[in-house]
């Protein structure tokens, strides 16, 4: 990874509209919602509030590009990791804009959001090596029978992602479901929509065919219960509270019973010991609490400090 980039003041705002089908679009209702620069309270711009009807066409547009005999059902998963490694270096390339972007739209520090960039790159990187390594087992039977299991992409994937990490989220849903071979539909938070807008034409220009990666920037009421209730959609990936991930549960199991994977918050602890560098774990207490401002969704919120160190760690 190249050394830190210098930040861009006010970076341009270059896509405001739904990324559907690798074309930028108008919401179907025609309707907007601001952004807003939280450092500032003041408004970025404003951006395509998607909704159901857009789901529907993102879907629409999802299961043509996975639909048997298509070009991404089709090709190698060789050639699918290339295309994660083809964006990974989109993104080094566009770092600087990116982390400028984020902190401008997040309001976070400028280094964090450099730091949460590099972990974009490094995951869509991971994930590009296991590609082509997602295989079944042959298994021993009795008898004159072949037996094996073989793995299949799920199909449409929506993934639904939090405002604290915002492009990070995105990539660590995108890249493993893409390596598998899914399609997938992004709602990004609706107050950090930029960079996973920004991002959808690097998919673009890294040649994922239309129809791959599509991005629906709106609110969890309409955007999210479009994705959460739809029968054309077969898996959820949701970041974000523990109330909201109870809805997206009843949801899955009052539409088709899509599968359903939630990261909700919590309240991790740190243990600390007697035999530990206490001056190390001080630090590293207020750090893993406080880090990004402390939204974290397992900031460690709580400490558990041995007894006979206990009013020294206070200290």
């Amino acid at each position: 990874m190249s050394e830190s980039p210098e930040p861009i003041k006010n970076p341009q705002i270059k896509f405001t509209q739904l990324f559907i089908n690798n074309e930028y679009v108008d919401s179907l209702s025609g309707k907007t919602f601001p952004t807003i620069n939280p450092s500032s309270g003041e408004k970025i711009c404003d951006v395509s509030e998607g909704d159901k009807e857009d789901v529907d066409k993102a879907v629409e547009a999802a299961k043509k590009a996975f639909k048997p005999g298509s070009k991404w059902r089709t090709m190698d998963a060789s050639n699918r990791g290339r295309l994660l490694y083809k964006m990974a270096d989109l993104l080094e390339r566009d770092i600087a804009y990116l982390a400028s972007l984020e902190t401008f739209d997040s309001g976070k520090l400028f280094d964090d959001s450099v730091g949460d960039m590099q972990e974009c790159i490094s995951c869509l990187r991971y994930y590009a090596g296991w590609a082509d390594k997602v295989h079944g087992k042959t298994i021993p039977a009795d008898g004159p029978y072949f037996v094996y299991t073989r793995h299949e992409p799920v199909g449409v994937v929506g993934a639904i992602t939090p405002w604290n990490f915002p492009l990070a989220m995105a990539c660590c849903k995108l890249a493993p479901a893409l390596a598998c071979g899914n399609v997938v539909i992004l709602k990004p938070a609706e107050q950090t929509p930029l960079t996973a807008l920004y991002a959808a034409s690097l998919f673009k220009e890294a040649g994922f065919p239309p129809g791959v990666v599509n991005v629906i920037p709106g609110y969890g009421p309409t955007a999210g219960a479009g994705i959460t209730h739809h029968m054309g959609i077969d898996k959820v990936s949701f970041t974000g509270s523990t109330e909201v991930g109870r809805l997206i549960q009843s949801a899955s199991a009052n539409s088709n019973l899509k599968r359903v994977t939630l990261e909700l918050g919590g309240k991790s602890p740190n243990i600390v010991l007697a035999d530990c560098d206490l001056d190390i774990a001080v630090e590293v207490a207020h750090q893993a609490l406080f880090f990004n401002q402390g939204q974290v969704c397992c900031a460690a919120s709580r400490t558990f400090v041995q007894d006979s160190i206990y009013d020294e760690f206070v200290k």
